[in-house]
């Protein structure tokens, strides 16, 4: 709106102008709940469909929009109340998990289970799976230990449910912000606990003749798979008597030389040395080498405060190319087994292998959230990362292919060439449900984006 001066009266004459309609994509970066509720109020401009977007970590296109708008929870981020009476934190959806780790240790507490990725932001660690060597056969998942949440709906109106509402809350868990935008939550939490830390190194036939055993054993469970090499390093964690002091240091360097040292290596391996065969000779090694400094030697006892410090900050999550699915617990000796001698007949029809080893956890029985991966049965976790993204898209493909062929559960969030016909039947009735609460909830699709439409319209 201007005014304009007329010369023959003096008067001024006011214009208004209408700017033009944005149809996205656009970014928008809220940082507090008004802010927030006005982007999804019916009656303002935001560009439809909206996306709903933590850090960013999903290899998926499940929190973006390429005709809408996708809206960042990062700004969203103050941790409301710690609870050391009750056992509880209140935080908003923003904040991401190392932080919430590293404010809980204040207060001698911790989470309720054992999480990787502590990039994240807790919002979306409730709203896409998240999981890690937690120790036990309960919260397999992030989400599992939310006992409250106050959400704003696709329309705009406000949402709160508590503990009372297990069957909306279990909907809410694992909903990819198709339901609502989750916006505060509350979480159990308890006082830190230390536990030991165990490493083995295996064939990968000698880890199918015991992973039956592990998968069931009241451990916590990572394991990092070297296919190329025939060999599996074990991290087994469990609560002991007197399991000894636990110190940040020693895994503030495990994370910072997994997450950030070994993939600068690789691409700089990867670019300086043209070769091959030396090339991957050498990046093996050195894999060998980091799991038995950065492991074996460096940590022997911890505990979920320790394991979760956010060692980078707010460090970018992405620095490598990544693709997970879920095997049922009880066919992994085969699955493994048949993995190995996927990744040789991959490497050697098409020259093209994952530089990082594949990593894998076990994920308990959990049925707390609707869309669960281990909402029936146990399952094991296995992430392939590379980072090379020159055949990546083509190994990703046939990795899909391979995991379909042996009963694989995709991750919406994380499973990349994922089919909505496999997923569509993985999840069966438990998605018919999740979808006739979805319309309700948001009848107007406005925050469904074309990817999660195929499977959840």
């Amino acid at each position: 709106m201007y005014a304009t001066k007329l010369a023959h009266t003096g008067q001024y004459r006011v214009k208004r102008v209408v700017e033009p309609e944005v149809t996205g994509p656009v970014t928008r970066e809220p940082t507090d709940l008004n802010q927030l509720r006005k982007l999804l109020a019916p009656d303002s401009r935001t560009p439809l469909p909206i996306r709903i977007q933590g850090a960013g970590s999903a290899c998926t296109d499940c929190n973006t929009t390429d005709i809408g708008t996708t809206i960042k929870m990062t700004g969203i981020d103050r941790i409301i109340n710690v609870d050391s009476y009750n056992h509880t934190v209140t935080a908003q959806a923003g904040v991401l998990v190392g932080d919430l780790v590293t404010e809980l240790a204040e207060y001698g507490l911790e989470l309720v289970g054992g999480y990787d990725l502590a990039g994240r932001t807790i919002g979306g660690a409730i709203c896409a799976p998240c999981f890690g060597p937690s120790i036990g056969g309960h919260s397999a998942y992030f989400a599992s230990n939310v006992i409250g949440m106050k959400i704003i709906r696709g329309d705009g109106e406000l949402l709160r449910l508590n503990a009372n509402q297990k069957n909306l809350l279990g909907a809410f868990r694992t909903s990819f912000g198709v339901l609502g935008v989750i916006y505060e939550v509350t979480m159990r939490v308890r006082p830190i606990r230390t536990f030991t830390a165990s490493h083995r190194r295996v064939t990968i036939d000698k880890f199918a003749t015991v992973v039956d055993a592990l998968a069931s054993a009241d451990v916590g469970f990572k394991f990092y798979l070297m296919p190329y090499r025939d060999r599996v390093y074990l991290d087994l964690r469990r609560y002991e008597p007197d399991p000894g002091n636990s110190y940040n240091a020693p895994w503030k360097l495990k994370d910072w030389g997994e997450s950030t040292v070994l993939p600068h290596i690789f691409k700089s391996l990867n670019r300086v040395v043209p070769i091959q065969s030396v090339r991957y000779k050498l990046i093996d090694t050195i894999s060998e080498a980091s799991q038995g400094l950065l492991n074996s030697r460096l940590v022997t006892t911890g505990s979920n405060a320790a394991s979760q410090s956010n060692a980078g900050g707010k460090r970018p999550l992405r620095r490598c190319y990544y693709s997970s699915w879920c095997f049922p617990a009880a066919n992994f000796s085969m699955v493994v087994k048949a993995y190995r001698d996927f990744c040789e007949t991959t490497y050697a029809t098409s020259n093209y292998r994952c530089d990082m080893p594949a990593v894998g956890y076990r994920l308990s029985h959990d049925a707390t959230s609707l869309l669960s991966p281990s909402f029936d049965e146990p399952m094991i976790a296995l992430t392939s990362a590379s980072t090379q993204p020159k055949g990546w898209d083509d190994f990703i493909i046939d990795l899909a292919e391979f995991a379909e062929k042996w009963g694989g559960t995709p991750l919406i969030s994380q499973s990349r060439a994922l089919r909505a016909e496999h997923v569509i039947q993985t999840y069966s009735k438990r998605l018919d449900f999740f979808r006739r609460m979805r319309r309700k909830l948001d009848p107007d699709n406005r925050l469904l984006n074309p990817f999660l439409a195929q499977f959840m319209q």
